[in-house]
């Protein structure tokens, strides 16, 4: 699933091309109507055909196209999907489900070989934010914030920090990575991990979504930017998906186990099981 430097990549990338354009034209095939979130393809197109696209934002993994009328064109990828800008004339994309027809001549194509992604308008943002926590990369997401997200909780840490409501952005890619930065343990209980480590968490959170987005996220299998083109970010992971290969800073072989559901990928030895405080009694 694209994460958080995925979803901003494509919006850096679309922002510059779509601002000022106007929609013209919407087309979904049949087969993807669960796309419309409930809405069917009139009501879309009464929604979006003949407003004007006034700035691109992001909010955790969700792209956001504000209207001219207020509204805003909301757009969750989930697994697979894609979102692309191609000139009319372009030949269809691979498993492309919908389009966006712009004044100008271009297109923003929908693709989507799972079809699990949405398209919303909606008239405020206020229920999304309310569903959504703060972002690792936000100037103003503090240390006590992030502590205050783990404390007490007995959920592995890799779970709680894939929690959306908590924190908004982070996902497998990025989750395993930054516990593997941190030398925490994915099954560690959130509650459990040290104030040392819960520090060195914070910055790696961060960090790695600052490297993803840098690197214009990682392309494992369907991610592409909005040019259509692949990300760099996959060539530099140091734990996810490496399954097997040694670890760059140990040489232990990286190991592959399921927390929380998800597949999740560490280094046994740089990244151990916690040693358990001893209690005393009076």
């Amino acid at each position: 699933m694209p994460e958080l430097p995925e979803v901003e990549t494509i919006r850096r990338d679309l922002e510059p091309l779509v601002v000022g354009r106007r929609i013209v034209g919407v087309e979904v095939d049949a087969a993807t109507l669960p796309l419309l979130a409930g809405l069917t393809i009139e009501d879309l197109r009464a929604n979006l055909v003949g407003r004007t696209f006034v700035a691109a934002g992001r909010r955790g993994k969700y792209l956001l196209f504000a209207l001219d009328d207020g509204r805003t064109f909301v757009v969750h990828l989930r697994m697979t999907g894609r979102l692309v800008w191609r000139e009319h004339a372009a030949p269809p994309e691979p498993f492309e489900r919908a389009r966006l027809v712009l004044d100008g001549g271009n297109d923003l194509r929908w693709s989507d070989l799972r079809k699990f992604g949405t398209w919303r308008v909606y008239e405020t943002l206020d229920e999304l934010d309310r569903k959504l926590g703060p972002e690792p990369i936000d100037a103003g997401f503090t240390l006590r914030q992030f502590a205050a997200a783990l404390a007490g909780r007995t959920a592995p840490v890799k779970a709680v920090l894939l929690d959306q409501r908590r924190m908004a952005g982070l996902g497998n890619i990025y989750v395993d990575e930054a516990l593997y930065q941190a030398r925490v343990r994915p099954d560690t209980p959130a509650g459990e991990v040290s104030p040392a480590k819960v520090k060195e968490l914070h910055r790696a959170a961060r960090e790695v979504l600052e490297r993803g987005i840098e690197n214009r996220g990682a392309s494992f299998r369907d991610y592409v930017d909005g040019q259509g083109n692949q990300g760099q970010q996959h060539m530099y992971v140091q734990v996810f998906r490496r399954t097997g290969k040694p670890c760059y800073a140990c040489g232990t072989p990286i190991t592959r186990t399921v927390v929380g559901g998800r597949a999740t990928h560490y280094c046994p030895k740089c990244q151990p099981k916690p040693r358990r405080r001893a209690s005393h009694g009076n």
